[in-house]
């Protein structure tokens, strides 16, 4: 089970819908989406909500957990474990200064690690296992 929300559906498409929430803590605490008192979700419509109706929404703590680990310390692990590959190719190449090849490292695993996360965007957009879903009609 997951964080819920209440919302109201603006749009139905194609077993989808589009869901005015409120934000809840964690959205509050975050601050990447604009505005400040609601957000407007694409969510499954399994239930079959109507355009107007007060319905509930579920988002899987699994894969929240899972989209926040890998925006915010990928790439941050990235840049540690790219230091020392640096350092190892520059002990390898008998380089006195190895702080280049750290710097280097650093920094191509970053690049690396953001062209994943651009990837995993773009496959969560597209994964309904990734979607919150409205799990039951309020009104």
């Amino acid at each position: 089970m997951g964080k819920q929300q209440e919302g109201i559906v603006l749009e139905v498409f194609d077993g989808m819908a589009k869901v005015k929430a409120s934000r809840h803590s964690d959205c509050e605490n975050c601050g990447s989406c604009p505005g400040n008192d609601a957000i407007v979700v694409e969510v499954l419509n399994p239930v079959g909500a109507k355009r107007g109706q007060r319905v509930v929404i579920e988002g899987k703590e699994v894969n929240m957990l899972k989209a926040a680990f890998i925006v915010y310390m990928l790439p941050l692990i990235a840049a540690v474990a790219g230091v020392f590959a640096g350092t190892y190719l520059a002990t390898t190449k008998m380089v006195t200064d190895p702080i280049w090849y750290q710097i280097g490292g650093g920094i191509a695993a970053v690049v690396i690690s953001l062209i994943y996360i651009r990837y995993f965007d773009r496959h969560a957009r597209t994964n309904d296992t990734m979607r919150p879903v409205i799990t039951r009609i309020l009104s």
